[in-house]
């Protein structure tokens, strides 16, 4: 049995993506495509909302589809920490709903992320650049807010970062109290650098888009886990196996094709 899949924001760049790779699905079945002037109504013969709208529109869109018992996911950035509690909240009226926020479709992107939780933990100084095409209108980007966040979070035990002179508008806008720094420029599709430094020594994990077929293994990952999801799900690492041991001791999460992947390996 198909999936049944509207996306809002069919129109955009990851929006048309998202909906050219469900029509090629055979698990998968197109119900709607709306642009910003469709009514949400339209959204309502699917299982699933796949939200590519802007970050503005996205909150709106997001609670209209968990009202009315559509799983989602939710692709657009500018979900922070509190917004994404606030979904929590919602999602949890809602028995037997989900929720999947994936703030980069990029297998890579999640690995680079992941690294940069591991290597928090041994660095006291940490910034993050983050550069993006000149269009994008939000910043910092997601990707740059998940990876503060989960920064901040394997320092629990540690504290805060050295933010030297925090004061200064120059010094990026913190965010669990690692500096991010954004770029906004023709030539650019995405790019995130997390630099760590220590005692003679410097450590730079860096992720380069080139192009959106990044993000195909990964938009296709997150509609098919986000058809049987429950409660919120944040970040891509989530639905795949990075090999690393979870503190709880469970056994490793479902790697890509496991999950329903095409078994292509992305670059993003």
């Amino acid at each position: 049995m198909s999936i049944r899949v509207a996306v809002a924001g069919a129109t955009g760049k990851l929006g048309s993506v998202a909906v050219r790779l469900i029509e090629q699905a055979d698990d998968l079945e197109l119900v709607a495509a709306l642009d910003s002037r469709s009514p949400l109504e339209d959204m309502l013969a699917a299982d699933v909302l796949v939200d590519m709208t802007l970050p503005q529109v996205s909150p709106g869109i997001v609670a209209f589809a968990v009202d009315h018992g559509l799983n989602v996911l939710v692709g657009t950035s500018g979900w922070s920490a509190d917004r994404i509690l606030d979904l929590e909240r919602r999602v949890a009226q809602h028995e037997g709903r989900g929720a999947v926020v994936i703030p980069n479709f990029s297998l890579g992107s999640a690995l680079g992320t992941a690294f940069a939780t591991v290597a928090a933990r041994f660095f006291d100084s940490i910034e993050i650049l983050e550069a993006h095409g000149a269009g994008k209108i939000d910043s910092p980007s997601g990707t740059a807010v998940r990876t503060a966040e989960l920064i901040g979070a394997a320092r629990a035990a540690k504290g805060p970062v050295e933010a030297p002179h925090s004061d200064q508008r120059a010094r990026g806008q913190q965010v669990a109290s690692v500096p991010i720094h954004s770029l906004r420029m023709r030539g650019v599709v995405a790019q995130q650098q997390v630099i760590f430094g220590g005692a003679g020594e410097q450590l730079t994990i860096r992720h380069d888009t080139v192009g959106a077929e990044a993000y195909e293994a990964g938009i296709l990952l997150a509609v098919r886990a986000a058809a049987t999801a429950t409660g919120v799900t944040v970040g891509l690492d989530k639905l795949i196996d990075l090999g690393i041991a979870e503190p709880n001791g469970e056994p490793p999460r479902p790697t890509v094709r496991d999950a329903g992947d095409d078994g292509t390996d992305p670059t993003r």
